[in-house]
This record gives C-alpha cells, sequence and structure tokens, in this order.
C-alpha cells in the first residue's frame, strides 16, 4: 500500500480538499447549490489529479494530469474571488486562499521541474 503522508502536493490537496468541502456547506445552507457545486467540483478535484498522477504510466502522462491539476485550482481562484466580490456569498477565508496560492505555486513548479528532466 501506497504512503502519501510523505507527499507534502498530495498531503496539501488533500487538506485543501477538506477545507473547499467545508466552505461549499457553507455556500449550500444558503440555498446557493450551483456555487456551491463549482467550488466543491474544482477544488476536490486538485487532489484527485494529483493523487491520480502518482500512478502515471508515464512522465508525459504525469505531466497532463498536474497540468489539469493547474487548471481546476485556476478555475477554483476565480469561484472564490467570485464569492468574495460578490455580496451574495459568504467570503472564502484568508487561509483557504492562501493555501490554494501556496499549491498552485508548488503545482507550477513540480511542471516546469518535471518538463527540464
Amino acid at each position: 500500500m501506497r504512503n502519501d503522508t510523505d507527499n507534502l502536493i498530495v498531503r496539501l490537496t488533500f487538506e485543501l480538499a477538506l477545507d473547499v468541502v467545508s466552505f461549499s456547506e457553507r455556500i449550500r445552507v444558503g440555498n446557493r447549490f450551483e456555487m456551491a457545486s463549482q467550488i466543491f467540483r474544482s477544488g476536490t478535484s486538485i487532489g484527485a489529479n494529483i493523487r491520480e498522477a502518482q500512478n502515471a504510466e508515464s512522465k508525459r502522462d504525469f505531466i497532463h494530469k498536474f497540468k489539469i491539476a493547474a487548471k481546476e485550482a485556476d478555475e477554483l481562484e476565480y469561484w472564490l474571488k467570485l464569492c468574495k466580490a460578490s455580496e451574495h456569498y459568504p467570503n472564502p477565508d484568508e487561509k483557504l486562499l492562501s493555501d490554494l496560492k501556496s499549491v498552485i505555486l508548488i503545482i507550477s513548479k513540480i511542471i516546469s521541474s518535471s518538463k527540464k528532466v
């Protein structure tokens, strides 16, 4: 059995997904199901794609899965910024936004360094 507890990006994206689940539930309480679903899907997909990349069939496949995770992270950032700018949605916690930025930077670095090798 694989142990991902030592893998920083796997752990960070799992923790981010847990925070995203909590935030999307806060939105659902206000009967804003569409936005909650968008945030839930993009926010949990980041870690799912990173996790899937751990079993990539090739370096190209690994990079591709990380690029998908990067796109999902950008989408999540968009939805969170939209919530922050709108008076109709709760503001995301600064920790959530900060953690997302960290994940985006790490994913970008992994993609760029994987292309070099």
